[in-house]
């Protein structure tokens, strides 16, 4: 009997033991199983966020709605991720056009000179902007006007008013874009009308598209605005000062039924996307939803469905494209001048520091734009304007302008604190926008 238990008891612990690695075995299995089944769903979840929906930009519209300063988003949400598909987005289309020479005009300095510049006299030009006659408003320093530009090892092309005319004869040179793409076009106006008689130019009364012709030459020098490029709710070349900005980030085509039979386009695109979040309203939105992005990346888009236009539109053999590079402010004094407090207030010479900086020109949207740009090639040649600007803390008008609205006695007692640090006086720094635009042509 001894004998016998003994047996039972030595097979028990090993029946026992076999029974809990069963049980450990399946405990396991199924653990592994679940995760699997967690990996996999998560998987999956994964893989429905990464795809990105390409929208096909400028195509008509779904809808009816047009946008203007009454429009209104009926809600907003978060920014879906859509891209736009722009035609040759992932191939270059030939080497881009950046200068005839082996010389970089764009890199240089700025010297002091009285005998030839300015090009023009602010009084002389009945097409001055109050907004840009500094010398007009009370702006006793005329330095700004004196200054030329030096390209390093080279020279840029003198200008010659004549000369430009004859290039534009029988041609529409328009300039598309903000407040700074008009002031360029004003200098470019100032700068050609002194040689057409009185009687034989004209300009048109200022609305979205201003036109100035010349009839002797069937020419016209032309304005069209649409600060955004996209159509937006900032359309009005007058109330375009609102709380919201939307845009239509796939569509053009709104701005481009105006510009498209211009022979020379001259575009920008900058400002306007650095004063917060952008709601986006798509051209197959019926309800009115809205999303909301921030001011990069709503430019990004927008920048997008512009270079569609340019790569499915343009032949460079019969228009010629130009896109002027960001135009930098200059609020914050103590980027140049360390340890001081302003702005470009009372500021009378220009930065001498070659390779200058300052916050007024994103870096990353300049990245952002030259990927864009760098897709189109031979299509579009780029006016690279930044650097050069940024050395003249000394351009702008500051307090010497025209105010949209009465100053205030608090403003008026401190006068950094509505400087127009911003736009250019006329004559001045846009005068050598256009002379790299003439160099160019």
């Amino acid at each position: 009997m001894m004998q016998r238990w003994n047996r039972k008891k030595t097979h028990f612990p090993l029946l026992a033991l076999l029974l809990l690695v069963f049980i450990a075995s399946s405990i396991l299995y199924n653990e592994r199983s679940i995760q699997r089944i967690h990996e996999d769903a998560e998987h999956v979840h994964h893989d429905q966020e990464v795809p990105i929906v390409y929208i096909k930009p400028n195509l008509l519209r779904r809808t009816s709605e047009v946008l203007d300063r009454f429009s209104k988003c009926n809600t907003t949400r978060k920014y879906s991720g859509r891209k736009i598909e722009w035609v040759n987005s992932s191939v270059k289309s030939g080497r881009r056009r950046v200068s005839s020479e082996s010389c970089d005009v764009f890199s240089g300095k700025w010297v002091f000179d009285n005998t030839s510049y300015p090009l023009y006299n602010e009084s002389h030009c009945p097409y001055m902007s109050d907004q840009l006659a500094c010398h007009k408003h009370g702006r006793s320093d005329l330095r700004y006007q004196y200054w030329r530009w030096q390209p390093h090892n080279c020279n840029l092309k003198r200008w010659n008013a004549s000369e430009m005319w004859e290039k534009m004869r029988g041609k529409r040179l328009m300039f598309v874009g903000d407040s700074l793409n008009r002031g360029q076009w004003i200098s470019m106006v100032c700068l050609l009308q002194s040689v057409i008689p009185a009687d034989k130019r004209s300009m048109t009364p200022n609305a979205e598209l201003t036109i100035f012709r010349a009839e002797e030459y069937d020419a016209t020098v032309e304005f069209l605005w649409a600060p955004l490029l996209v159509e937006s709710n900032s359309d009005d070349p007058v109330n375009h000062r609102l709380d919201e900005r939307i845009i239509c980030p796939d569509s053009v085509l709104k701005h481009s039924s105006r510009w498209e039979h211009a022979d020379i386009l001259v575009f920008n695109s900058y400002l306007w996307w650095r004063q917060g979040p952008v709601k986006l309203l798509w051209s197959n939105e019926e309800n009115g939803v809205c999303e909301e992005l921030d001011g990069m990346g709503a430019m990004e888009l927008a920048m997008s469905a512009w270079a569609d236009w340019v790569a499915s539109k343009v032949n460079p053999l019969k228009k010629r494209v130009f896109f002027v590079t960001m135009s930098p402010t200059h609020l914050w004094n103590r980027e140049w001048k360390p340890g001081s407090e302003g702005n470009c207030y009372s500021e009378k010479t220009p930065v001498d520091q070659e390779g200058y900086w300052g916050s007024g020109s994103d870096l990353p949207t300049m990245h952002m734009v030259d990927n864009v740009l760098s897709k189109l090639g031979s299509k579009v040649l780029v006016l690279n304007i930044t650097q050069l600007s940024e050395y003249r803390k000394d351009g702008h008008p500051s307090v010497y302008r025209k105010f949209w609205e009465t100053l205030s006695p608090k403003q008026l007692s401190n006068p950094p604190s509505y400087s127009d640090c911003i736009h250019w006086c006329l004559p001045g720094v846009p005068d050598v926008w256009n002379e790299l635009l003439f160099h160019f042509l």
